[in-house]
């Protein structure tokens, strides 16, 4: 399987979405807010185990499970993006722009959206 781009994520990720369907805008931006949030806990659950169980030693088993992880948490911030009308590779190319600014500037660490 290649690399897709996270337009085509987007889409093919909105085709899978039985648990909002049906439903208003409200409730379905209240779901899936609350799903990313338990799957980034999920993450770093994963993450916990590794350190605590594992010393830090990635295994190629813990790093399956991390990617399912990611992947879950990838769905649902994608989803998101999609209740708002935003495109996730404008988002994620915003992103980039945005810490590319920042060290530019010499910026990178500190805190606040307007750095």
């Amino acid at each position: 399987m290649g690399i897709m781009d996270f337009d085509e994520y987007q889409k093919r990720a909105a085709e899978t979405d039985l648990a909002t369907a049906g439903h208003d805008q409200t409730y379905a931006r209240m779901y899936l807010c609350m799903g990313l949030a338990g799957e980034a806990g999920e993450v770093v659950e994963k993450v916990k185990h590794i350190i605590r169980d594992k010393s830090g030693v990635v295994s190629d088993e813990a790093k399956e499970h991390l990617k399912k992880e990611i992947g879950d948490v990838l769905w649902y911030a994608s989803q998101i993006a999609q209740s708002f009308g935003v495109s996730f590779g404008e988002a994620a190319q915003h992103n980039l722009d945005k810490l590319a600014d920042r060290a530019q500037r010499g910026v990178l660490h500190g805190n606040g959206d307007t750095r």
